[in-house]
């Protein structure tokens, strides 16, 4: 009770009411207010944001030199931890780099989710502070007319998909090494326990390349498409920050 509580008043209403201040003063537009609500948000996290990019790009880049590692010491476990924890404090990763950032985010992800399901019901109005103008409906009816965001959307559960899918495509990149050894594929009885592990890990990386936007689009299509506005609207600003830090990433390379 305490912990919803404190969800509620503390992530949750702040951000019901920053949309309807947005919709108040958007021309009271619920698709433009979610879009600016979704920019502000990733704006706010950009720098924890761009953390977990980072790390998910450095992660890929040393996996050539974690397998080799791995299979340099597959018999010594207590040289192969050592020797990867040097890799990672040289190269100044963690290993949950990619992941830290995520779960901070976590609460205002589910915040932001309650709000577009159930704030469009006119009895969450009540949670306003007196300093926002009630505008006593919130019209979901958006752009122009063209879409209700209160019910389910195929464009826009298509478009959240499309979108899932040319995140994780881009982000998951490619290495020389992996190029190689999927060239010359080992036989199953030729590779090592790790070595299967490993690459049951990347099998299963890229089998959730073609996963996530189905079920991204599943879900999209059960639920009110202002969801799917804001989840088409969050991946594509990912999208274009994951490329300027890529891009600047490849320029610092090059230098080096």
């Amino acid at each position: 009770m305490i912990l919803s509580f404190i969800f509620t008043e503390l992530i949750y209403r702040p951000l019901f009411n920053l949309l309807v201040f947005i919709y108040d003063i958007a021309g009271q537009d619920v698709g433009v207010a979610i879009i600016l609500l979704t920019i502000l948000v990733r704006l706010v996290l950009y720098k924890v944001n761009g953390k977990a990019i980072k790390g998910q790009r450095d992660l890929q880049e040393i996996q050539p030199e974690i397998k080799e590692i791995q299979k340099k010491y597959k018999d010594n476990k207590e040289k192969q931890a050592q020797e990867l924890m040097a890799v990672y404090q040289r190269r100044k990763i963690s290993p949950f780099s990619g992941c830290l950032p995520l779960l901070i985010q976590l609460p205002i992800i589910i915040a932001l989710y309650q709000v577009f399901i159930n704030g469009f019901r006119n009895k969450s109005l009540d949670l306003l502070y007196a300093f926002v103008p009630n505008p006593g409906h919130l019209n979901t009816v958006s752009f122009g007319g063209v879409i209700d965001l209160a019910t389910s959307s195929v464009f826009l559960a298509f478009l959240a998909g499309a979108l899932q899918y040319y995140q994780t495509k881009s982000l998951m990149g490619v290495t020389a090494q992996e190029k190689k050894e999927k060239a010359e594929p080992k036989k199953d009885e030729e590779m090592t326990p790790e070595e299967k592990m490993q690459d049951f890990t990347q099998s299963l990386s890229k089998n959730m390349m073609y996963t996530m936007p189905v079920v991204t689009f599943v879900f999209a299509m059960t639920l009110p498409s202002g969801l799917a506005l804001y989840w088409s609207v969050t991946t594509l600003f990912a999208i274009v920050q994951q490329y300027f830090i890529i891009k600047k990433r490849k320029r610092e390379t090059e230098k080096a």
